[in-house]
């Protein structure tokens, strides 16, 4: 009861701020973030639009988009007639799109909502969107069940992980660097809800990486190597071609775990695709 007495104020406390939403019987969505989308499908209400659907379904790795919802273009530069044609409700965009709203507020009222900005601990962000996108349906049942699933599996992996080493969540920008996760990412509050530690604590931006050079690793010979896809183009899946990574002492002692790719800007979705990912890997290792 005290849980969804929290989430309800939250609710509340977010609905408040977004006073361009107004809750409908059902209500129809484009948007242009691939969060958003994610959790509005989550909740049983996907967008009718979408932008970039298949970079969505690369990085993303869902493969739970329903047929109808139509690609509207690239997400820096949508095509507003197809976005028209989809007669939305309302335009969904995260701040760093809201450039465009001048020119996409004659299709549909634009509000963005955000997620990844500095604040609050990021788990209280996600559950913010989480209601606020629950909300333009008149459903926020449907928020707190979802909260509550991946609150609950979270807690239930976490009594099965423990005595894990510490982890290095990375990820390629190209053959020799690298986003690290750290504080601020989904990837470690995941980690610190399922009990594990991560080797990162060095600074990081607002997206919750650092970005460094693959030798960095090395300073990290005790940690598992969590590498999380997509790999960047032309990089061989086995690393075979990549004689630093080779000689990092993770591969060398077969200390890597390599996951499929997670959405590491996303939602609660994310964070339960990433939390069922890692605990298989690490169950079977």
């Amino acid at each position: 009861m005290m849980r969804r007495l929290r989430y309800g104020q939250l609710a509340l406390a977010c609905f408040s701020a977004l006073t361009s939403l107004q809750v409908a019987a059902s209500t129809d969505i484009v948007t242009l973030d691939w969060t958003i989308a994610e959790t509005l499908i989550a909740l049983g209400t996907p967008p009718v639009g979408l932008a970039e659907i298949p970079q969505y379904q690369r990085w993303v790795g869902a493969d739970q988009l329903p047929a109808n919802v139509v690609d509207v273009g690239l997400r820096a530069q949508p095509n507003r007639e197809l976005m028209a044609q989809q007669a939305p409700d309302h335009v969904l965009l995260s701040p760093l799109y809201m450039r465009l709203s001048d020119q996409l507020n004659t299709i549909a009222p634009v509000t963005a909502l955000a997620t990844y900005q500095p604040g609050d601990p990021l788990w209280q962000r996600l559950a913010r969107t989480t209601h606020a996108l629950a909300a333009l349906n008149g459903d926020d049942a449907a928020a707190v069940t979802l909260i509550d699933a991946v609150e609950t599996y979270l807690e239930h992996q976490k009594a099965q992980l423990a005595g894990q080493p510490p982890l290095l969540v990375v990820q390629f920008i190209d053959a020799r660097h690298l986003r690290v996760f750290g504080e601020n990412s989904l990837f470690q509050a995941v980690l610190e809800r399922l009990g594990l530690t991560s080797a990162w604590q060095h600074p990081t931006n607002q997206w919750g990486f650092s970005t460094v050079a693959l030798e960095e690793l090395l300073s990290y010979p005790d940690a598992t190597l969590v590498v999380v896809e997509p790999l960047p183009k032309g990089m061989n899946n086995d690393f075979s071609g990549n004689a630093l990574w080779q000689h990092l002492p993770a591969v060398q002692e077969s200390r890597v775990i390599q996951l499929p790719a997670v959405w590491s800007f996303g939602g609660l979705p994310s964070a339960k695709r990433f939390a069922e990912l890692l605990s298989e890997a690490l169950l079977a290792g």
